[in-house]
């Protein structure tokens, strides 16, 4: 049952804008947003790169990579932030002069992920001089170790969580390390290579590298729609500088101003430029680039990211789309056999008496699990941990997490009191990765299950809707939704909007087989307003007896044949 709360408000000590209604700056204090400046979009509010550990010395080494025309190779991941990273640090030092640029992801399948001695040994053949990580990392101590013994510089750039044990490298820039005074620890991969890339930018100049060359200064403005994708694909908190990171990539998109591979991503997602949100990113283009590194190899994303005309990225984004239908299905397989299996499991053992769930199948393929483990999350609300098989004894487990578990310090926690249980680990507060070897599935969803326990009260278990408030028909209408438009970007630790409300109920009826359309209207008012609650349980809905109902909702707008109206977006939603 889920629980709708109202979302704690705090009080403000003066407005902060003579522009914006009370209520709206109500939503943004409930949000932590207490300080005028925290409004600020422009880029000039950015945070300025010097504080960020390394960063400096990166910026060096490159510079004189670029000086000496060396080798680079960029060493990518196989997500959306992996992707978007790898191209932003491949057109930028290109745009920057350097000749010699390539990059290399490792294929999930064959390497795993991260910089390994296996796909140092694969970097070879490249002859790299120097070899900058984007996106990972952080933990590969024995492949920083490969690369020294083969005589390679080595640049790590990530933001995921250090273990005990840094690797060696020239530079290690990450906001997440021990030392690092760089005030905003939420910035995803692609944040981290932007800001590399803006030092290397500032240590060119100072070397009068642009003059030399007879170049001009590149803008770093053209990469935000890359930031934009990543920082929101990869789902990170959005504070103040990943909001206008997210904001600036957005305008930029909106006004034609974004690289062919992403225009092509929106248009085969049918996705309008101009009304372009941060919401289209996750849910539109970010499946679609993720497909590749799920399905195939993420080389066909990132190559869709550089092309350099419509025509090349319209190809390739036709086989992204292609592969996602693909992925939608192979998922929609696995969801069904993980969900009858846990609705089996609760006729004896319930599934909600466990703080945590364990699900494997050995035909499931690993680059869906992550999917799969956040759809499991969602309907039973405690974390998830979904097992593909790999070989024949070794399984890669891929975790989702709830609002108050800490995923990787659980797994940290399990990798200390039980050494050599888990073989590989790493990962984010709410999303981790693993291994282990197959026969050690059951001692390790016991440790598990036993580590959530003692971290979570029962009333974490239960799904938990936190609403902004009721509106009444004055705030319910076009112009409202489009003034949450404009306030954009909302996502993860910045929710958008959410409000709640009793409705009179004048029509419901299925679309496309699992949505549910309704007109409503609000008690003391006679305008009917449209509604739609997407992926609703068809056993419960339509209810033809139902003529009022309560339900949590967001406001937003609905265009069809250059007509603008407004659409409530249920979120829950419960017969009166």
């Amino acid at each position: 049952m889920v629980t709708i709360l109202e979302r704690p408000r705090q009080q403000l000590a003066e407005p902060l804008s003579t522009d914006l209604p009370d209520w709206i700056q109500t939503l943004y204090a409930s949000r932590g947003v207490t300080e005028s400046n925290a409004l600020a979009k422009g880029l000039e509010h950015l945070l300025p790169f010097d504080t960020m550990k390394d960063v400096s010395k990166a910026a060096i080494r490159l510079a004189d990579a670029l000086v000496a025309q060396e080798r680079l190779l960029i060493i990518g991941d196989f997500d959306s932030d992996g992707a978007t990273s790898t191209a932003l640090a491949v057109s930028a030092l290109r745009a920057f002069g350097a000749l010699y640029v390539d990059y290399l992801v490792p294929n999930r399948f064959e390497y795993g992920y991260g910089l390994t001695p296996e796909i140092v040994s694969v970097a070879k053949a490249k002859q790299p001089q120097v070899i900058i990580t984007v996106d990972n990392g952080i933990a590969s101590v024995e492949g920083a170790h490969a690369c020294h013994d083969a005589g390679i510089d080595l640049i790590i750039t990530d933001h995921h969580l250090p273990g005990n044990a840094l690797p060696k490298a020239c530079a290690i820039v990450n906001p997440n390390q021990l030392g690092c005074a760089f005030p905003s620890k939420h910035l995803a991969g692609v944040g981290v290579i932007f800001y590399v890339m803006l030092a290397l930018r500032h240590e060119l100049r100072l070397r009068d590298w642009f003059t030399t060359k007879n170049m001009a200064v590149p803008n770093l403005g053209q990469w935000l729609d890359l930031v934009a994708l990543g920082t929101v694909a990869d789902v990170v908190p959005l504070d103040n500088n990943n909001r206008r990171l997210v904001h600036q990539g957005i305008m930029r998109m909106r006004t034609g101003q974004l690289r062919p591979g992403l225009q092509a991503l929106l248009q085969i997602a049918n996705r309008s430029l101009k009304q372009l949100v941060a919401s289209d990113l996750g849910f539109a283009v970010a499946p679609r680039l993720n497909a590749a590194g799920r399905l195939d190899d993420m080389s066909l994303g990132i190559n869709c990211l550089l092309a350099d005309n419509l025509d090349t990225a319209m190809k390739l984004a036709a086989k992204l789309d292609i592969l996602n239908t693909e992925r939608r299905a192979i998922e929609a397989t696995m969801q069904a056999q993980a969900f009858k299996a846990l609705n089996d499991m609760s006729l004896s053992e319930p599934a909600t008496q466990a703080a945590a769930l364990c699900v494997y199948d050995a035909s499931w393929h690993q680059g869906v699990i992550g999917i799969l483990a956040s759809r499991i999350k969602d309907k039973w609300h405690r974390p998830v941990i979904a097992f593909a098989s790999v070989g024949e004894d070794e399984l890669k487990g891929s975790a989702r997490s709830i609002a108050s578990v800490h995923i990787r310090d659980v797994l940290a926690a399990i990798a200390s009191h039980h050494p050599g249980l888990i073989t590989r680990f790493g990962g984010h507060a709410q999303a981790a990765g693993l291994s282990l070897r197959k026969q050690d599935l059951p001692a390790f969803r016991e440790a598990f299950e036993q580590a959530v326990a003692k971290c979570v009260q029962p009333d974490d278990l239960n799904p938990v809707l936190y609403s902004d408030g009721a509106l009444d028909s004055a705030q319910l209408t076009l112009d409202v939704a489009e003034l949450l438009r404009d306030l954009e970007p909302w996502g993860q630790a910045f929710p958008a909007p959410l409000f709640d409300g009793t409705f009179n109920v004048y029509d419901q009826r299925l679309v496309g087989g699992k949505h549910l359309k309704l007109c409503l209207s609000l008690p003391d008012s006679p305008v009917l307003i449209n509604a739609i609650a997407f992926n609703i349980n068809t056993a419960e809905w339509p209810n033809h007896r139902c003529q009022q109902l309560y339900a949590a909702y967001r406001l937003d707008v609905n265009e069809f044949r250059g007509r603008k109206d407004l659409q409530l977006i249920i979120e829950h939603c419960r017969p009166i």
